[in-house]
């Protein structure tokens, strides 16, 4: 029995570490594609077939829009303490908040209009840049730079601790606040996405014959 949990631990602990591992592949990728909007619209301006536009424009938006929807989906199980929290695993000290900030982009996508308002894409293109960077940076300098202390420190031995400091598990001190920052940051989103939905949402009696 203890080999078998010791196999399904082992399975968990692998997946778990997969997905930290290739979220900056996922938030490269993300931020590409979110990007490359202008490039798309001046290349579907030279198309002379509006059919041909059209596909394009569709795969397009849904190829951007999908990346950005499974970039956040991972991104969520950093908000399992069991997850965030667990020494065993190198989780980035800002993957909730970097969860919390894409969760925003997509509300803004959601409530406006990010390819036809300048305004609505200058919002998005800024949370989304927010929130890679509060991931990509911890998990490059501190998750993949764990086993580099030594080179660290032969630069200064003040930078030695910067590894330990930017992963959840080896400073608890700091990461305990900021999950509990980023889940009172959803239950206040998904509150005011709540009350907004309601007061938008138009009552209108059924007819009954």
């Amino acid at each position: 029995m203890s080999d078998q949990q010791a196999l399904v631990q082992g399975t968990q602990y692998w997946m778990l570490l997969s997905v930290a591992a290739v979220l900056p592949i996922l938030w490269a990728f993300t931020l590409s594609l979110h990007f490359a909007r202008p490039y798309v619209v001046r290349y579907l301006q030279t198309l002379t077939l509006r059919f041909g536009g059209d596909v394009w424009w569709l795969s397009y938006i849904l190829i951007r829009d999908g990346l950005l929807v499974v970039t956040f989906a991972l991104s969520v199980i950093f908000l399992f303490p069991n997850v965030y929290m667990s020494a065993d695993l190198g989780v980035p000290i800002t993957a909730p908040l970097a969860a919390l900030v894409l969760f925003w982009a997509m509300l803004a996508k959601l409530t406006g209009d990010a390819d036809d308002d300048p305004r609505t894409f200058r919002i998005v293109s800024v949370l989304l840049v927010v929130a890679s960077m509060l991931y990509i940076i911890p998990q490059v300098y501190g998750v993949e730079a764990g086993d580099q202390v030594d080179a660290w420190n032969s630069i200064s031995s003040s930078l030695g601790g910067i590894p330990a400091a930017l992963v959840s598990g080896s400073n608890p001190s700091l990461s305990y606040p900021i999950l509990n920052l980023s889940l009172a940051g959803f239950a206040a989103t998904g509150a005011i996405i709540f009350v907004w939905f309601i007061r938008k949402t138009k009552f209108e009696p059924a007819d009954i014959a």
